[in-house]
C-alpha cells in the first residue's frame, strides 16, 4: 500500500514538474549569454558548463555503484 502511495506521488510531482516546464516562455531558456563582449558571461558559461558535466558524469557514477551493489555477488570475482 504504502510502495502504491509513493508511486501516486512520485508521478503527481513529475506531472507538476512537466507542466512549469513547459510553462515557462521561450526567452527564459537562456540563463546565460556568452556572446556578449567584455562582461564576463563567458567565464560564467564555462563554469556552468563544467559543473552540468560534472553533475552528469557524478550521477553517472552513482547509478552504476547502485546497480553492482544490488547485483548478486559472486564468490569466484574479487571484491573492489
Amino acid at each position: 500500500m504504502m510502495r502504491r502511495i509513493r508511486g501516486v506521488v512520485g508521478l503527481g510531482l513529475c506531472v507538476v514538474g512537466a507542466l512549469l516546464a513547459f510553462a515557462v516562455p521561450a526567452r527564459a531558456q537562456q540563463l546565460v549569454d556568452a556572446g556578449k563582449e567584455g562582461d564576463g558571461s563567458g567565464g560564467l558559461a564555462f563554469v556552468l558548463m563544467v559543473v552540468m558535466v560534472v553533475a552528469i558524469g557524478g550521477s553517472l557514477f552513482f547509478m552504476d555503484h547502485v546497480r553492482r551493489n544490488r547485483l548478486p555477488r559472486d564468490e569466484d570475482t574479487p571484491q573492489s
